[in-house]
């Protein structure tokens, strides 16, 4: 199988997907039926891109004032991935640093993050 290493679901990845589930329910985005339908997937995914389908195609719950503090600040650099991140296939060169990066997208946020990439 060809591609990016797939992270492993783990138990704060899930809970704080289904804070986000329950966060859209209480703001009238999901009925109840839907909420568990969803919370199901999160629970039986085996790994964070299965768990992060559930909220994928939901929106942002930042707020505008938030968002334009995200793009002042520009995108993060990380240590390691955050719960729920979702590795992509793009790579680049760190002008700074010359270390090869991977990109990691936030489902939650559509926030990028990028990590040095240990494949390279």
């Amino acid at each position: 199988m060809s591609g990016p290493p797939r992270a492993v679901a783990g138990d704060g990845d899930r809970e704080r997907l289904i804070g986000l589930l329950r966060e859209h329910f209480a703001q009238g985005r999901l009925d109840a039926g839907e909420l568990d339908r969803r919370v199901g997937i999160v629970l039986s995914a085996e790994f964070t891109d299965q768990a992060a389908a559930a909220v994928a195609d939901l929106p942002s719950l930042a707020t505008p004032g938030s968002r334009r503090r995200l793009r002042r600040r520009g995108y993060a650099q990380a240590a390691r991935p955050g719960p729920g991140w979702v590795p992509t296939r793009e790579r680049f060169r760190d002008p700074t640093s010359k270390v090869i990066m991977r990109v990691w997208v936030d489902p939650a946020d559509q926030s990028r993050h990028y990590l040095p990439d240990d494949e390279a």
